[in-house]
């Protein structure tokens, strides 16, 4: 199963040997008849140019090794910016609600069958959890943020960002658990306002917790950024 190489490849293989045996024989003869026959003086111009020529290609070299490590240098940059930019959106998004986000925190399920966590209830228990250092929430398919609202309908149901809220309702925080929880149990708070309604919760510690809720952010339309 060996490759057979053809006659013409032979025969190539064998021009290609001649004419490099020729090439080699022609530049000794010039080499040898170039200095050989050249003078004193003369062979030290040579050498002076050859020296020359070499100096300017070793500042070539090195300008181009410059040249080199600055773009590696800017290339460098430009891949730590771009991660600083990642890092920035990500924060960002995750600020907005835009991005679902993943970690340890906990779950809270609220019953409320008489209907009595009001929007005022509501904007406190979500006070009580940010200011525990809960970096995202969430209220059913609901994704709290900034600009979230809660209202009451007039029928005993709460609105979180226009949707209604039914009992049990499941709140999810992430963050130090330890900490939401007990920020969550002071006494006066508002799961203990709503035990005294005749509701009850149950709070559940995660190692990891995943809010996938999102929220859809409208185009401005009369806001704009100062360049």
């Amino acid at each position: 199963m060996r490759p057979r190489p053809s006659r013409a490849q032979i025969v190539a293989g064998l021009l290609c040997a001649l004419l490099g045996f020729a090439a080699a024989t022609q530049v000794r003869q010039v080499e040898r008849a170039d200095f050989s026959e050249l003078r004193q003086d003369e062979l030290i111009e040579v050498l002076d140019r050859l020296n020359s020529e070499a100096e300017l290609l070793e500042e070539q070299n090195a300008t181009l090794e410059g040249e080199r490590d600055r773009l590696q240098a800017n290339r460098n940059d430009d891949e730590a910016a771009q991660q600083a930019a990642r890092a920035r959106a990500e924060v960002q998004g995750i600020l907005a609600g835009t991005l679902p986000v993943e970690g340890p925190g906990i779950t809270l399920t609220w019953r409320d069958p008489e209907g009595q966590l009001t929007a005022p209830m509501a904007y406190l228990l979500v006070d009580e959890l940010r200011n525990a250092g809960a970096e995202a929430i969430s209220v059913g398919d609901v994704r709290i943020t900034a600009s979230s609202y809660f209202a009451d309908d007039g029928s005993g149901h709460l609105i979180a960002d226009g949707q209604a809220l039914a009992s049990p309702c499941e709140w999810r925080a992430i963050g130090d658990p330890a900490t939401l929880q007990t920020a969550l149990g002071i006494p006066g708070g508002v799961l203990a306002t709503l035990r005294t309604l005749g509701g009850s919760s149950d709070v559940t510690v995660h190692e990891s917790l995943a809010i996938d809720a999102v929220k859809r952010l409208e185009p401005l339309e009369h806001a704009a950024a100062i360049e």
